[in-house]
């Protein structure tokens, strides 16, 4: 779906992966599950696109609903896959993540393991080859992303900065649903390695300017990026991730 001129949403608010359409070719931010790709050559078609314009995916980080289709449009399309470098092994399936669930309401986990293993979630393929990526690097793909550090969902959890598009993909950074219990509006996420750091990274998303902040997981939000870090911390505080 398109969000605005050359911003585009693949997937739902339960997991969403992102295009950014320019003049000089596609870059896609984060790769959902695998059964995303359908998905994805339709929203090319529908933009007037294939596969041959895509010309880099770039991870917020390595979990295994994020890198979906990644190692397919690495190994069949020859796309370079980029994630930050303290994330590689977790892309490449080397390490696991071993972050605490925290609170859950039944329904809410069921729809989302539901949701992922309808869309090939239980068969995630890991990248056998990554180009790593630091903070501060503009990396040379359409829109010339911007890579922010922000540790803590994961050690190599980044935002990825598109100014074109004044957009920010934040990946689990922070989210606008969380999966486990269902509660909408801005939060911090689930399956966090370093809770308070992840706090503590979204500063660096002060003074952005960004009017879109869009998530691995939730509704895409245009109410500004400083005021979406303004939420998440109150929700942090009074104890977002209660079910309610």
């Amino acid at each position: 779906m398109q969000l605005a001129p050359s911003l585009h949403r693949i997937g739902n608010d339960i997991v969403a992966a992102y295009l950014v359409d320019t003049a000089d070719g596609i870059t896609i931010v984060d790769a959902g599950l695998a059964g995303h790709w359908g998905e994805l050559e339709k929203e090319l078609a529908a933009m007037g696109r294939d596969l041959s314009d895509v010309r880099g995916l770039v991870l917020t980080h390595g979990d295994t609903d994020h890198i979906g289709f990644a190692e397919r449009l690495r190994r069949e399309h020859g796309v370079p896959v980029f994630v930050h470098e303290a994330d590689a092994a977790r892309a490449r399936g080397e390490i696991k993540p071993e972050a605490e669930w925290g609170r859950m309401r039944l329904g809410a986990v069921a729809r989302f393991f539901w949701y992922a293993a309808r869309k090939g979630g239980l068969r995630t393929t890991y990248l056998s080859e990554v180009t790593t990526m630091r903070d501060g690097d503009v990396l040379d793909l359409p829109g010339a992303p911007r890579i922010i550090g922000l540790p803590g969902h994961s050690a190599g959890s980044v935002a990825v900065y598109v100014p074109s598009v004044s957009a920010v993909f934040v990946g689990d950074a922070l989210t606008t649903r969380h999966v486990l219990t269902g509660r909408r509006g801005p939060q911090p996420a689930p399956f966090t390695d370093e809770p308070a750091l992840a706090i503590d990274s979204l500063s660096r998303l002060e003074g952005l300017g960004a009017t879109w902040v869009l998530p691995g997981h939730g509704t895409p939000w245009n109410g500004g990026s400083d005021e979406i870090v303004r939420l998440v911390r109150a929700a942090a505080s009074d104890g977002a991730s209660r079910p309610s």
